[in-house]
């Protein structure tokens, strides 16, 4: 996926006949220096490593569900 995606953008399975949910926020991730979204999918494809297709702007990219924070925390806590 190069293009980031955006709020509203359409989530097909992954022949992309199917439309199986909706992105609700979507940005380019400067630490991991490639797009990030999150959104809603059926639970049938809510697996992680789900390949899915995104309608970016009229087109269709690749993308795949994974498993959230993108990017793992690194601060400390202090015990309880």
């Amino acid at each position: 996926m190069k293009a980031p995606s955006r709020q509203h953008t359409e989530i097909y399975s992954a022949d992309g006949s199917v439309r199986i949910g909706e992105i609700t926020s979507g940005t380019y991730s400067p630490c991991l220096k490639v797009p990030i979204a999150m959104g809603y999918v059926e639970n049938a494809s809510s697996k992680v490593g789900t390949d899915v297709m995104l309608n970016i702007r009229g087109k269709m990219q690749k993308a795949a569900v994974t498993k959230m924070p993108f990017v793992e925390s690194r601060y400390y806590r202090v015990p309880e």
